[in-house]
């Protein structure tokens, strides 16, 4: 998960309040001082830390909680509501065919971020094409033929032409009016006029429906002031900020474009063409804190081959009614939903459970040891573990090559999830949260 460090302070600091005999001025004390620590660690402005801190502190001794709501649980709400405020408002982004306006400066990821989006519009059934409107280096305009054929999107370029806009207005003649066109611009080591004014008379062409700027997280606090710049001179739709997985000035990057004036749209969270995830602050925070992201998981479940199955998995594991054959859809479904570190930092259950490179190289190869021994359970057994003995265990163990310890293992994980997933939503408010998420309940999560 991007920010890792941050999220790991943050939930050091909710673990704090959990364990704390009770919440009182000294406690309240400790825990803003850990947010600040860990704000400013992320590169988190000093200023904007500060009065979210004061904020805090201010919510959590003059306001009262709710009626049947803890001190404790009132505390880490308002802790979740100020750290979401400073990320800004949830930004739609319908996926449909539309003019793409990408912008930035050079070296941000702005060719890569462009196959990203159309492959991210594909996922969503729109059809493609990527315009390289970048005349003054060549190689980007190899780089995004080569992206083009690698997703199956269709591409138009003129590499004789000098003028960018006349490049957009001949890709638009010829290419189909139900086609989503992403152009992919120049870029400059900084913003100067002659930049600016090529974005101009590109955008006068193409007459956009999206102007997004595409920005290097690395940049940190240096991020907002481009947004902030770039959206002064061309009229920004929204952000893209790219290299998020290994930025320690991550957070400043986000805090800052957050309150640019231009909000941000989609991160980047890997070098991988599937890596671009819709940025909602809402759900960030949750998965930053550690609670999960359930809404994110399904969606990643509607890219799957069987994702009837995957869905159906995740509905039984939220109700209780979790089987082995659940387990194994699932197991099934992790390899084609990316690495295992960032699908389990989705669910509420594994959020806060950080694990180090090992223990993740370890986990794989257990999974894989569990999916043979699933293999080698009868169809009865997998829709009930009661009646899995150790005659059974044995003859499970013979079959899958696998010894016997893995096989109880096996069984004493499936208990713990089950058990972990049902005592998470035995909370009233949970449950009708997760119900909501899911589509198993028509009513509004609180």
């Amino acid at each position: 998960m991007v920010l890792d460090s941050l999220g790991k302070s943050l939930r050091g600091v909710l673990q704090k309040i959990a364990r704390g005999s009770v919440v009182d001025e000294a406690l309240l004390s400790e825990v803003v001082r850990d947010i600040q620590r860990a704000l400013l660690q992320a590169d988190v402005n000093v200023q904007l830390t500060i009065d979210l801190t004061q904020r805090v502190r201010r919510r959590a001794t003059e306001e009262k909680p709710p009626a049947g709501a803890s001190l404790r649980d009132f505390l880490v709400r308002i802790i979740y509501e100020e750290i979401r405020g400073i990320l800004g408002k949830d930004r739609p982004f319908d996926a449909k065919p539309k003019r793409i306006l990408l912008a930035g400066l050079f070296g941000q990821g702005k060719t890569t971020t462009a196959a990203k989006l159309a492959r991210y519009l594909q996922k969503k059934g729109v059809r493609v094409a990527l315009v390289a409107a970048d005349v003054h280096r060549p190689a980007a305009i190899d780089q995004l033929e080569q992206l083009s054929k690698k997703i199956g999107a269709d591409f138009y370029a003129d590499r004789t032409q000098r003028k960018a806009e006349e490049i957009v207005r001949a890709a638009l003649a010829s290419l189909p009016a139900h086609v989503a066109v992403i152009v992919d611009t120049a870029g400059r080591s900084g913003i100067d006029a002659e930049l600016i004014e090529e974005l101009k008379r590109v955008k006068a062409v193409l007459q956009p429906d999206e102007v997004l700027l595409v920005l290097d997280a690395a940049m940190g606090q240096a991020a907002g002031r481009s947004a902030e710049a770039f959206h002064k001179a061309v009229g920004l739709n929204g952000v893209i900020l790219t290299k998020l997985d290994g930025s320690a000035k991550g957070g400043g990057a986000l805090s800052a474009v957050a309150v640019s004036g231009a909000p941000i749209v989609f991160l980047g969270t890997g070098e991988h063409l599937e890596e671009l995830e819709r940025f909602e602050p809402t759900r960030f925070v949750s998965r930053l804190l550690g609670m999960g992201d359930i809404q994110t998981l399904l969606e990643r479940f509607e890219e799957l081959s069987n994702k009837e199955a995957a869905e159906e998995a995740a509905k039984h594991l939220m109700s209780g009614r979790f089987t082995l054959r659940d387990m194994r859809s699932q197991l099934d479904s992790l390899g084609q939903m990316g690495p295992f570190s960032k699908v389990m930092s989705m669910f509420p259950l594994f959020g806060a459970a950080k694990l180090d490179d090992k223990q993740l190289e370890d986990s794989q190869r257990r999974l894989l040891r569990f999916r043979s021994i699933l293999d080698s359970l009868t169809p009865a057994e997998l829709s009930d573990a009661g009646i899995i003995k150790s005659e059974r265990i044995h003859r499970i163990a013979r079959g899958s090559g696998q010894p016997a310890h893995e096989v109880r293992a096996l069984l004493k994980q499936y208990e713990l999830t089950r058990k972990s997933a049902h005592g998470l939503v035995s909370n009233r408010r949970l449950r009708r949260q997760l119900e909501h998420q899911l589509g198993t309940s028509g009513g509004t999560p609180e």
